[in-house]
């Protein structure tokens, strides 16, 4: 489900006006989370870890109601529920899209998020579908050979986008903590650096950090 998002009471409709106007709208950055309570529980779970913070990764961004607008055909909406349309490695290295729906149990999630992942390991080529072009998702994609400190996308100027870009890296210790890099690409016209450390502080959070918190930026 989703509400149109009424622009002219919007507090911001100007923003969503000047950056809908650029040729590249999308902002970026990337920050490290301590993973190091996740990686444990999830082995304890005995479920891969890729699902394990995925899922929290979604349920951090259907926290943040930024993260859930779209724009479509010069209006913006508001999805009830986002879930995750993701890169899944192939071993001959190529690689397939994916629709990776969001349960509200942990379980549910893992066991349909596992047979999806089966399903493009079995198929060639992008796999394309209806499924994976929805509106109400993420783009989400785990690069774990690298420990990136920036990370671009392919974009089609052309071509309508808004939908929220996260990407994680390759985990490393520092001391006794276990980080992991994290990317995150919004349209600015929908979000901006504050919603983005809304996010990342509600996936901390979730992550084995419940009193991690966001800075007040006065």
């Amino acid at each position: 489900m989703k509400q149109l998002v009424d622009l002219a009471s919007w507090n911001r409709r100007e923003h969503f006006e000047f950056f809908s106007r650029f040729e590249e709208p999308f902002f970026g950055l990337v920050a490290n989370i301590d993973c190091t309570p996740a990686l444990a529980e999830a082995k304890r779970l005995g479920m891969p870890f890729f699902l394990y913070y995925l899922y929290h990764a979604l349920q951090a961004v259907n926290h943040v109601e930024a993260l859930c607008y779209r724009i479509e055909e010069g209006q913006v909406y508001s999805y009830d529920r986002i879930h995750a349309s993701a890169t899944i490695g192939r071993p001959d290295h190529t690689f397939g899209f994916s629709f990776l729906e969001l349960h509200e149990d942990l379980g549910d999630f893992v066991r349909a998020a596992s047979a999806e992942i089966a399903a493009v390991q079995a198929s060639e080529g992008l796999r394309l579908s209806p499924a994976t072009a929805r509106l109400d998702v993420i783009h989400f994609s785990a690069l774990p050979w690298v420990r990136f400190t920036g990370l671009t996308h392919a974009r089609s100027f052309a071509h309508p986008d808004s939908m929220p870009k996260i990407s994680v890296g390759r985990t490393y210790v520092e001391g006794a903590t276990m980080l992991m890099p994290v990317s995150v690409n919004v349209h600015h016209g929908l979000a901006d650096g504050y919603h983005v450390g809304l996010f990342l502080t509600e996936f901390q959070r979730r992550l084995g950090y419940p009193n991690a918190d966001i800075p007040n930026p006065g």
